[in-house]
């Protein structure tokens, strides 16, 4: 490339890199390893009017709604997925009781606001009733769903219906032992299914049974590979997920003028390790390397630190907390980590045995979505990890509340081998559209 072009390209979009300047970036940034000391959530939420969460709500009408959030004082971050559903980020915390705490007191705000427009939110893993729906058309939304569509109808409904709670947690340190970040990155792909079928909340599509206690889980294990893939197991993490996030079908290539305006290349069997050796249609930036991270979507994403993305949304204003509080607890204690990994060890067998797909697609991370702790593996691994995450809890310094919301779910669930999943579909056999008793949770 002349110079004089050369010049122009780096105006325009910046440096850019090389297959191997690529792969060390990623492996400098995917995890950053230090004493585990921060803790975050991510709350997915379907937003609809007061018990009428099978009517659609007009964009505009929802569009209005998220301009009055915003303007709320809130610690956390609001954002919009491309169905409409709400998300709060909360910043990262210290300690597992000031993430609940500056949580909590957004979500207050949030739903006394929404309450005065007669919206409110709902903790599902899937919408139970309403197709999937875009409401915003962005270019990054407009090629993301050209290229979900390529391998079927899971990827609208993957963006449009359905919503999580995701766990982000510190990867651990650099030596070895239950808080080394080798280890916990192990413990969440094992535990991932326990986490599944313990919280699995998503049992109904289009008003019928899917046959799935996760159907958000089955959504999200039926669109590409590329994307929502997790790396193999065997090889060091860090170089496992360089070369995964390389390997990786390239999403979409972003128009110019920063992609506000012009329209964005969806390009079919291009990964970023061939463009960066091909060069073309442009050669790859640092931007673009940053960005196509961000359209990779495994069960565990390493982002500096790990990104816990298996559990559905929960019922409850509360009900979030409880994941949150276990997951936490089974990471972050160093003896309920050891426990918590003693306990999920054997079942690397059935969730990544040789030659089967990785997760979410493996036979264990399957069986975790379709028959949630109905599967007696899975009972009894969650059973003992609910467990050593009691008894960690105090330890860390955990409200009563929270401590006895931990005991309520373990044995309203876990001790019975059932999940929310399991009322849902209770109150669908008996003939209601939605349990609202479910929806008040455990926290009360």
């Amino acid at each position: 490339m002349p110079e004089g072009d050369c010049t122009t390209y780096r105006a325009k979009y910046g440096t850019a890199v090389s297959e191997s300047e690529a792969e060390a970036l990623v492996t400098g940034i995917c995890f950053k390893t230090g004493p585990p000391r921060i803790t975050g959530v991510e709350l997915e939420w379907l937003i609809h009017e007061p018990h009428r969460l099978h009517l659609p709500v007009s964009p505009a009408r929802l569009e209005a709604a998220y301009a009055a959030l915003r303007a709320l004082p809130l610690h956390s971050l609001i954002t919009v997925e491309p169905g409409g559903q709400l998300e709060l980020s909360s910043l990262p915390a210290a300690s597992l009781m000031e993430c609940v705490s500056a949580v909590s007191a957004d979500l207050s705000l949030v739903r006394d606001r929404l309450a005065t427009l007669d919206l409110t939110l709902t903790g599902l893993g899937a919408d139970p009733w309403r197709p999937p729906s875009r409401i915003l058309h962005r270019p990054r939304y407009d090629a993301m769903e050209c290229y979900l569509d390529r391998t079927g109808p899971a990827g609208r409904r993957m963006m449009c219906s359905t919503a999580s709670v995701q766990i982000c947690l510190d990867a651990g340190h650099e030596e070895p032992g239950p808080l080394g970040y080798g280890r916990r990155w192990r413990l969440a792909h094992l535990l991932g299914p326990v986490l599944v079928a313990a919280f699995a909340n998503s049992p109904v599509q289009d008003g019928r049974s899917t046959g799935w206690r996760s159907t958000r889980q089955a959504v999200w294990a039926s669109i590409d590979p590329g994307t929502s893939g997790a790396p193999s197991m065997e090889a060091e993490p860090r170089a496992a997920w360089a070369r995964h996030a390389l390997d990786a079908p390239v999403m979409f290539i972003r128009g110019e003028d920063d992609g506000h305006d012009a329209p964005w290349t969806v390009p079919e069997g291009l990964t970023f390790r061939t463009w960066a050796r091909s060069g073309g249609p442009r050669p790859p930036t640092r931007d673009d390397l940053d960005y196509h991270l961000t359209t990779l979507f495994p069960p565990v994403r390493p982002r500096g630190h790990l990104e816990l993305r298996m559990v559905d949304a929960q019922p409850g204003a509360d009900g979030w907390i409880v994941p949150l509080a276990v997951t936490s607890a089974l990471f972050d204690d160093p003896q309920a980590a050891e426990t918590a990994y003693r306990t999920v060890k054997p079942l690397a067998e059935r969730a990544c045995p040789p030659g089967a797909p990785a997760a979410p697609r493996s036979p264990l991370w399957l069986d975790a979505a379709r028959h949630g702790l109905a599967d007696p593996e899975l009972r009894e691994s969650a059973a003992a990890c609910f467990a050593a995450a009691a008894d960690a809890l105090p330890r860390m310094g955990a409200s009563a509340e929270v401590r006895d919301a931990v005991a309520a779910y373990a044995e309203r669930y876990v001790a019975r081998g059932r999940c929310p999943a399991d009322d849902l579909l209770d109150g669908h056999r008996d003939g209601h559209h939605y349990d609202h008793e479910h929806e008040k949770g455990i926290l009360r």
